[in-house]
Parts: structure tokens; sequence; C-alpha cells
């Protein structure tokens, strides 16, 4: 049984890190399964709160995810309706996987801001900005599942 939770655990491991780039798939989270079903085999024991605590930062990630493109917007000198847009563009995404969630927020920061009446140079930036800001959540995304895949690899050694 051990041996089959091990496996089962590694894929979740390798989709979970694919989950990081195809947005359908919760990348994070699938990886956090792999190391809870590596916990349920008696080869390893991680303690209660080193899992509570990756569970958290889980969760954090997984939020993060849809606030970083909004945050990127208003770094990028975008106005409040340009991260309303990106808000807005980023729930529209969700229904039009994969690209939508790639394209939405970009969209919905650019339309934001051009029907407050800024210039398209000004509203280019703010959805670049919030172009970046996915960016930035994939890596952090990538960042947690690499981590995950080397306490994995690190207990079975």
């Amino acid at each position: 049984m051990d041996i089959l939770l091990i496996i089962v655990g590694a894929v979740c491991l390798v989709v979970g890190l694919l989950g990081c780039i195809l947005p359908m798939l919760p990348g994070p989270p699938l990886s956090y399964v792999g190391i809870l079903l590596l916990h349920f085999t008696s080869k390893v024991d991680f303690s209660p709160t080193m899992l509570l605590v990756w569970l958290a930062v889980v969760v954090v990630v997984q939020l993060l995810d849809y606030f970083i493109p909004l945050m990127g917007t208003k770094y990028f000198g975008g106005s409040k309706w340009g991260e309303r847009g990106c808000l807005v563009g980023t729930i529209a995404g969700l229904f039009f996987m994969p690209w939508g969630i790639v394209v939405g927020p970009f969209l919905g920061a650019l339309v934001g801001e051009l029907l407050v009446g800024r210039g398209a140079g000004k509203a280019l930036k703010s959805g670049i900005g919030s172009l970046i800001g996915f960016l930035a959540g994939t890596v952090l995304k990538c960042a947690v599942c690499g981590y995950f895949i080397w306490e994995f690899v690190a207990a079975l050694l």
C-alpha cells in the first residue's frame, strides 16, 4: 500500500507542477495532496504543525494568485477603474480557460483604464502590469510546488 501511495503522491506532485502553468489545474493544492499521501505511508511522518503550515501556504498562494495581477496593475500606475477591470477580467477569464485567465486580467485592466478616459499608452501600461502580476503569481506557485517536490524527495531518501 505504501508503494501505491508514494506513486500516486509523486504523480500529484508532477501534475501540480504542471498546474502552475496550465490554469485549469490547481497546482499547489495538488502538490499538497501529494505530500499528504506521502505522510500517510509508514515511511514518512511529517509533523502536524508542518502539514498545517504547508496548508496555510497553499491557501495563501491560491488567494494571492487572484490578487497579484491587481497589485501589478496598481504598481504600473493603474487607477481604481483599472484595478476593478482587472478583477472583472480575472473572474470573466475563469469561464474561458485556459487563455482567459491570462488574457482576462490584461483586457479588463486595459478596458477599465480606457473607460475612465486615460490614454491608450497608460491603459496599455496598466494592462501590462496585470500581465506581469499574473506571471509573478505563476512563479510563486512554481516555487511552492518545487519546494513540495524537494520535501517529498528528501523524505524518501
